[in-house]
C-alpha cells in the first residue's frame, strides 16, 4: 500500500485533520514542519524563537505531532511541507508517488538510546533467547538491528515483545522481562537505582540514530531561498548553543514543551544528544558516492527491506539534496 492509498482511509485523514487543521497552502516564506517531542530538534525552536530564520525572511511554523504516520500524511497531502525525523524513519515513506528529500541534518543520538541488561549480561550474545521489549517499526527495531548484525545475530536469535520504548523499559524495570530497548530518560534511572545496567548505548555507534529535515521535492524546487534561509537560521542557532547555552536551553525547552519544558530537564536530555553545525552536515551527508549518510542509508535498505517497511530500493540521490548544506 503507498502512502496515497494510506491517505484515503477515513481514519488517517480525520487524524490528521483534527491535529494539523484544514490543508492550506503555504504562503510565501513560509515553512511548516511537524515533529516527535524530542530535545534533537530544540535548534529550530530556537531559530525560530530568537528570530534567526525570520531575519532571512522565512516564518517557521513547527508542530508537535507525536505519530511519524501521522505527520507524514499530513506532508503527502500538502498539509506541511516536511518534517524532522530519523533518516531511517523517513525511508520507510519514500515512494514513486511520495517525494520528499532530506536537505539538512539536525543531531544524532549519542547516548541517550541504549540496550537495558541485567547485571550479568556481558554481551548480546548472552541474551540468545531470551525475550526483549522493543518498539517494532521505530528506530530502536532498526539501531538494535544494526547492533546484532555485529554479533552475527538476528531477531531469530531472541523473543521480541512488541511495545513502547516507555512500556519496554517500565518492564525491564518491574522485572517483567530481562532486557529492554529504550531511551532517556530510563537510561539514567536504571543507572541511579541500579535496577541492572545499559549494555550499550548510542554513543558507542554515533552516527546511526541521525534527525533530519526533509522536504517535499515540489516545495524545494518552488521554494529554494526559503530552505537556504531555514539551513542558514539553523545553522546560526546551532552556534548560539555553544556560546549561549543556559539562554539556549531554557528557549529550547518552553518551545519544545511537553516531558522537556524544564530547563534542567532539556540540559539533561542535551547530553544524549550531539547537534549538528555545518561543518558536521558536511562530514555526515558526505557525497552519493562515499560517506556516513550513504552507508546508513544501505543500512536502512538492508533492514527495513528485509522486514517488508519499503516501498522502493532507495539511493542516494532519491533522498538526499545536498544543495543547501552549504548556503551562500
Amino acid at each position: 500500500m503507498n502512502i496515497k492509498t494510506v491517505l484515503k482511509s477515513a481514519t488517517g485523514v480525520l487524524a490528521a485533520a483534527a491535529i494539523i487543521g484544514a490543508a492550506l497552502p503555504a504562503e510565501a516564506g513560509t515553512m511548516r514542519l511537524g515533529m516527535t517531542t524530542w530535545v534533537g530538534y530544540g535548534p529550530m525552536f530556537l531559530a525560530r524563537d530568537k528570530g534567526f530564520f525570520k531575519e532571512n525572511g522565512l516564518d517557521v511554523d513547527l508542530r508537535i505531532i507525536e505519530d511519524a504516520s501521522i505527520y507524514m500524511a499530513a506532508v503527502a497531502s500538502g498539509e506541511l511541507d516536511g518534517n524532522a525525523s530519523t533518516l531511517d524513519e523517513i525511508m520507510k515513506y519514500r515512494s514513486p508517488d511520495f517525494c520528499f528529500k532530506a536537505v539538512v541534518a539536525l543531531d544524532d543520538s549519542h547516548g541517550g538510546d541504549g540496550v537495558l541488561v541485567r547485571e550479568d549480561v556481558k554481551s548480546l550474545t548472552d541474551l540468545k533467547g531470551q525475550q526483549v521489549g522493543m518498539n517494532e517499526g521505530s528506530v530502536s527495531q532498526f539501531w538494535f538491528n544494526i547492533l546484532l548484525s555485529r554479533e552475527g545475530m538476528t531477531e531469530k536469535d531472541l523473543q521480541i515483545t512488541n511495545m513502547t520504548a516507555d512500556d519496554a523499559a517500565a518492564a525491564f524495570i518491574a522485572g517483567q522481562i530481562p532486557a529492554a530497548v529504550t531511551w532517556e530518560p530510563h537510561l539514567s534511572l536504571v543507572r541511579s537505582k541500579k535496577q541492572g545496567k545499559v549494555l550499550i548505548d548510542s554513543s558507542e555507534t554515533p552516527g546511526l540514530i541521525v534527525d533530519v529535515v526533509d522536504l517535499t521535492c515540489d516545495y524545494i524546487k518552488n521554494n529554494p531561498k526559503d530552505v537556504e534561509a531555514f539551513v542558514k537560521g539553523l545553522y546560526k542557532a546551532v552556534d548560539f548553543i555553544k556560546t549561549n547555552p543556559e539562554e539556549a536551553y531554557a528557549i529550547m525547552a518552553k518551545g519544545v514543551g511537553g516531558y522537556l519544558e524544564n530547563p534542567a530537564d532539556f540540559a539533561e536530555a542535551a547530553k544524549g544528544v550531539r547537534f549538528y553545525d555545518q561543518a558536521r552536515n558536511v562530514e555526515f551527508f558526505g557525497s552519493k558516492d562515499k560517506g556516513e549518510a550513504k552507508d546508513l542509508m544501505e543500512m536502512g535498505n538492508k533492514i527495513w527491506g528485509g522486514f517488508q517497511k519499503m516501498k522502493m530500493e532507495i539511493g542516494y540521490d532519491d533522498l538526499i539534496d545536498l544543495s543547501f548544506v552549504n548556503p551562500k
